[in-house]
């Protein structure tokens, strides 16, 4: 399947405005591309797995819409026909369109350069194309490997992981997530409850059973991360009844700390980045055990006392501070 995409140069102001009005001539999906920071809510309900910085925003936003292309066919003038809400168009037609909605548009508002550029993409199955760029490593002993790749005879006596991240979530090739597998391969015990904070894919806590935890429990934000776990789970053969997973905010819904629990934790994992952890820690402090390890990472090296701080502040002791790239990994305890 192929596909005609339809680039409109404009500004961020605009963005919502002209994807609500194209959307009403039948153009949906649109791809964006600009500089905008993320948002505290936006960085919220991120975890880890970004840049720390990111490029300054010039106010410059570009709208990406594709429209797909009718097999086999050309039109007269060798052009090839467009499907559009059902019918057959063409390129002229659409790009006409583009063109007259942003001019109305402009009389109303500023919508910066407002030009349209057109071509063809490639025949691309735009799920499964990142695939490409991850495949096998190692973390420390453990041989992560993808669901599309196969175990080579060498390593079939290693400790492995099969992940499949899906297109939303982490691989853990990330330092982050690095730094947290190797805190909790030193702390993990036979008798070890974990809670796993923003589980994603479920690699932590996946990781956590495999190196011989007696039970997780995973939290997370996105209902896409269900699905995630639950085929992660099956590929590495863990029992439905060793990780429970539940989709809400812990830090601000009551609800989902009570389903939770209190105090009955060995081990609390946080792979999220540093902004949300100052918000976590002061909620998290009450789902650990006395002597319950609380392990976090994303934090960028910047961070780094921003969140020892935050720590101290509710009474946990630090035990470490680890380092890998950039990245920081906080790892403390509460009291007996």
């Amino acid at each position: 399947m192929k596909w005609m995409k339809f680039r409109i140069k404009t500004i961020t102001d605009a963005e919502d405005i002209i994807i609500s009005a194209l959307y009403d001539i039948g153009l949906e999906g649109a791809q964006i591309e600009d500089k905008v920071p993320l948002t505290a809510l936006e960085k919220e309900q991120m975890f880890v797995d970004i840049l720390p910085d990111g490029p300054e925003d010039d106010g410059i936003a570009y709208l990406s819409f594709f429209v797909e292309e009718k097999d086999g066919e050309l039109k007269e003038d060798g052009q090839p026909g467009l499907i559009l809400n059902g019918e057959e168009t063409s390129e002229e037609a659409i790009l006409e369109c583009v063109k007259r909605e942003l001019e109305d548009l402009r009389c109303l508002m500023d919508i910066g350069e407002g030009t349209v550029s057109v071509e063809e993409t490639e025949d691309i199955d735009w799920i499964n194309n990142w695939k490409q760029y991850f495949h096998q490593f190692m973390i420390d002993d453990v041989l992560v490997i993808p669901s599309w790749e196969e175990v080579k005879p060498e390593d079939t006596g290693k400790m492995i992981l099969h992940i499949d991240p899906g297109t939303a979530f982490g691989t853990g090739m990330h330092d982050t997530t690095q730094l947290c597998i190797k805190a909790l391969r030193k702390f993990i015990t036979p008798e070890t409850t974990l809670l796993d904070v923003g589980t994603g894919s479920g690699i932590l806590a996946i990781l956590s059973l495999m190196f011989g935890a007696k039970k997780a429990v995973g939290t997370d934000l996105d209902p896409c991360a269900v699905d995630a776990v639950r085929e992660n789970m099956e590929a590495n053969g863990i029992a439905a009844d060793d990780f429970t997973m539940m989709i809400g905010n812990i830090i601000t819904e009551k609800e989902i700390q009570n389903q939770v629990g209190y105090e009955c934790y060995d081990i609390v994992v946080a792979n999220i980045l540093a902004e949300v952890l100052l918000a976590l820690t002061p909620v998290i402090v009450h789902q650990l055990k006395k002597g319950g390890i609380y392990i976090t990472s994303g934090i960028i090296d910047d961070k780094e006392e921003t969140v020892v701080s935050a720590v101290k502040a509710v009474g946990l002791e630090v035990l470490e501070v680890n380092y890998q790239g950039e990245w920081v990994s906080v790892v403390a305890q509460k009291s007996s």
